[in-house]
């Protein structure tokens, strides 16, 4: 799984412009409002928004914001977002999956549509692709100087499926279904996450050989994070640049 993970798209992100940085901030802030909406303003009870906020803080979104989105969510912010995937194919049939909070689908879906025939592929139907993925739960910590034995042991008796160690990182693999339970064991033993969030792992991946649809592909990906309403991307190209210069 190494070097296909979310986390991965994190990083990229977390060293971006500050332009960039303010789309982030966005599109962590929708996933706030609709956490609250759907469980509550309170984080002790509700498991999704303690985990968005999780994910805020890892992205550095400064608590004054994470409070006020909040506040706003639980009170007067009447905007219905609607939590839409979109299934297609990159250059040289990459699989990709799109997870979209979105206002106003009909103009999601075109631009999401727009993006893909301008860079070589194609929007499918809903699960034209999503066969090819399993539903993971990802949680993501900081290995700064942890003891990797100890941590495995204590991720398997919580209950994850899978352990890998990437630099500066630790990323655990659940079912789906037990996420929150297996966060739940985590944060009971003291460990602080960087990321908790379910994600679509692929079991395939697909190599682009021709330079010229790499950089189609890199394009139509970086198109599809900056949109406002893509929440979280997902695909099985096996050879993208792990590090990409911006």
């Amino acid at each position: 799984m190494s070097g296909h993970s979310k986390w991965n798209n994190i990083k990229r992100k977390k060293e971006k412009t500050d332009g960039q940085k303010a789309k982030i901030f966005t599109k962590i802030g929708r996933e706030i409002a609709v956490a609250v909406r759907e469980g509550g303003a309170d984080p002790s009870v509700n498991g999704k928004l303690r985990d968005v906020i999780a994910k805020a803080k890892a992205n550095n979104v400064p608590n004054d914001n994470i409070d006020r989105i909040i506040k706003k969510a639980s009170s007067d912010d009447k905007t219905n977002y609607e939590n839409i995937f979109y299934e297609g194919y990159g250059p040289c049939g990459v699989a990709v999956i799109v997870e979209t909070l979105t206002d106003n689908r009909n103009r999601t879906a075109g631009d999401l549509r727009h993006y893909f025939d301008k860079f070589g592929g194609n929007l499918g139907q809903t699960g034209c692709v999503s066969f090819m993925f399993s539903q993971k739960g990802v949680i993501v910590i900081e290995n700064n100087g942890l003891d990797e034995e100890k941590v495995m042991d204590d991720c398997f008796e919580a209950g994850a499926e899978d352990f890998n160690v990437e630099d500066d990182i630790i990323e655990i693999f659940t079912d789906a279904a037990k996420l929150s339970s297996v966060r739940d064991a985590l944060a009971a033993k003291k460990y602080s996450f960087l990321s908790v969030e379910p994600a679509y792992i692929p079991s395939t991946y697909t190599t682009i050989d021709d330079p010229d649809l790499c950089v189609k592909m890199g394009r139509l990906l970086e198109m599809l994070e900056d949109n406002d309403d893509v929440q979280n991307v997902w695909h099985n190209w096996e050879n993208e640049p792990e590090d990409e210069e911006e």
